[in-house]
């Protein structure tokens, strides 16, 4: 592959906010209820135990990026070949495209419920993609921008959370492991999807200057989503119910019911027009990871690509009307993101060695 230019490259600590912004997106507003089903309210060792995971898989990525090519387009060509190689890469180019479908989807839903509910889906999906499409087009340091301001300017929203402590009881989390380590395990796997979108190093690494020295900055960046997710986790399982945590869709934004101020009344409105800066980042990374593959594996023109997948976006966003499609959306997209990360990724790095052995002795 051609080296990338050094005027287009980032520094290794934005890796930081690239991989902590797309990680914190929709999936932190309702993913305690989904954890707790299996594990009840040990859940929260399981977010612990999915962020280790994640910490190797990271590892991994680091391994099949360097000794693999560069990226995920040449490592799938060294593993598996041209033609099979490129059939990862289209597995690869939809899975991105899901997950900004997923994002964007999930949000409008929160939208409609909370704040309007006669927005039609196509017609905030359209303003959203238009500034999607603005943002890459300006290329990978426009999109790590976007992650920076994403993860610094609504970082106050943690403190928000406090308001919840006079009525919280930290007791609801005794006693201690009292679910079976299948139970755990199952809560890890649910655990997923709010984890998802650190495997973009895939395809942006060879964007970093001295990429070597970021693999401390996306740890670092694991490690908070981690803590982040624990804490968060904890203030919940304390403050509700189990009973309650069943029937509570969106845990997060009930929390946000509490907090009252003196200049506003409704503070879930402001965290929600919030976190639209927060998923700008998720879906602008992930589309510039897809149209860079295609750009890469299939030759296409990287901006027509973007537009052509932004349109497919729209559309599948658009036929997706009531809540259990949006369900199976999101299991759907945490069910393949589950088999990419822990099982093709170590599965490509150990094809990759085996193939230069191979070729070391031919």
């Amino acid at each position: 592959m051609k080296p990338v230019p050094e005027n287009r490259k980032i520094s290794p600590f934005i890796v930081f906010f690239l991989i902590h912004s797309i990680q914190v997106g929709v999936g932190v507003l309702g993913y305690q209820r989904i954890i707790a089903k299996s594990a009840g309210y040990d859940a929260w060792m399981a977010v612990i135990a999915a962020g280790i995971l994640t910490n190797f898989i990271l590892f991994l990525i680091y391994k099949v990026v360097q000794t693999g090519g560069g990226d995920l387009v040449e490592a799938n060509k060294t593993a598996f070949g041209k033609w099979l190689g490129k059939a990862f890469d289209l597995v690869f180019l939809l899975y991105f495209c899901l997950i900004a479908i997923t994002i964007c989807r999930t949000y409008i839903e929160v939208v409609q419920v909370w704040m309007y509910p006669r927005m039609a889906s196509w017609f905030f999906s359209i303003l959203f993609f238009m500034l999607v499409i603005y943002v890459v087009n300006g290329g990978l340091r426009a999109v790590a921008g976007t992650a920076f301001f994403g993860t610094v300017l609504p970082a106050y929203l943690i403190l928000t959370f406090g308001f919840t402590f006079p009525f919280s009881d930290f007791r609801n989390l005794f006693p201690v492991w009292d679910h079976s380590m299948l139970d755990m395990l199952k809560s890890t796997r649910d655990m997923t999807l709010s984890f998802l979108g650190y495997e973009t190093l895939l395809v942006f690494y060879p964007y970093i200057s001295q990429g070597e020295k970021s693999k401390k900055w996306a740890h670092i960046s694991l490690i908070v989503t981690t803590v982040l997710f624990t804490l968060l986790t904890l203030v919940s399982f304390a403050f509700f119910s189990e009973g309650q945590l069943e029937k509570t869709v969106w845990a997060t934004l009930s929390m946000w019911k509490i907090v009252e101020m003196p200049f506003v009344e409704r503070f879930e409105y402001i965290g929600i027009a919030n976190w639209c800066l927060i998923i700008l980042p998720n879906v602008c990374i992930t589309l510039w990871c897809a149209s860079r593959i295609a750009k890469r594996s299939f030759k296409m023109n990287q901006r027509k690509t973007l537009i052509i997948l932004s349109l497919l976006c729209i559309i599948v966003i658009s036929t997706i009307q009531d809540r259990n499609q949006i369900n199976t959306l999101n299991d759907i997209t945490s069910k393949v993101g589950f088999y990419l990360n822990f099982v093709f990724i170590p599965f490509l790095l150990l094809m990759i060695l085996l193939m230069k052995k191979v070729k070391q002795k031919k």
